[in-house]
């Protein structure tokens, strides 16, 4: 990867990415909109590799939306099926880039059993990597998120504040996003990463998900250490 023009000890600590695009790739090529889906999973280890090399220390992709669950039964199944069978073809290379996996999402009735499984053995096995960690969105919605955080301090009876929405999100070490990444060309929050990202640097790209590589990723972070963050406030 070309990293020219990039300060390595400036690149964003934490990068959200989503991952737009794949049926539309999968149309444009004839093919149905799961081979996209498919066509993806080079993508994402493509941009794990990139985002180790960069020195990034957080990777969130948003795999699965509470709002996906409105697509046709065939996509939400084929999508369960995917994710568990990447999940057990994936694992393993992972744990030997010391790649510490996670999730954030809603663990309901709606997601299989057994794909709660395939979850729970990756964080297991990754869970002492400390090089990047991989945190996967599935069954994740920023709205859900707030809600289920705030429902959960009311429960409590402890107060509203923004710290202790903060320590109530469904993964309290994840730091806030530093850049916010969607692919597709498409360019709205699609209710991802609402809370952690209110400072984010917002990057679009018109390349489809499945043709996302680490030279993408590499030019997001050139944008980003071009920008000029505030945080509401002057710089001199």
């Amino acid at each position: 990867m070309d990293l020219s023009g990039i300060d390595l000890n400036h690149v964003p600590a934490h990068v959200a990415c989503v991952m737009d695009g794949n049926g539309r790739w999968a149309q444009q090529r004839g093919l149905k909109r799961t081979d996209g889906h498919s066509a993806g999973e080079e993508a994402l280890l493509d941009a794990v590799h990139g985002a180790l090399e960069l020195g990034v220390s957080w990777l969130t992709v948003y795999a699965f939306s509470t709002e996906n669950w409105r697509r046709p039964t065939d996509e939400v199944r084929f999508l369960m099926g995917f994710n568990e069978s990447l999940l057990i073809r994936r694992r393993d290379e992972l744990n030997d880039l010391d790649v510490r996996i996670r999730f954030i999402g809603r663990r309901d009735w709606r997601v299989p059993k057994r794909l709660l499984r395939r979850m729970d053995e990756s964080i297991e096995l990754t869970k002492d990597n400390r090089k990047l960690t991989l945190t996967i969105a599935f069954n994740y919605g920023g709205r859900a998120e707030i809600v289920d955080a705030v429902k959960t301090l009311t429960e409590r009876g402890l107060p509203v504040t923004e710290a202790s929405i903060n320590k109530h999100l469904y993964d309290p070490e994840m730091p806030e996003v530093d850049l916010w990444v969607r692919t597709s060309g498409e360019m709205r929050t699609s209710n991802f990463m609402l809370w952690q990202a209110a400072y984010a640097e917002l990057y679009f790209t018109d390349a489809y998900w499945p043709d996302f590589r680490r030279t993408h990723l590499a030019d997001a972070v050139r944008e980003f250490q071009d920008r000029d963050r505030r945080f509401g406030g002057l710089n001199n």
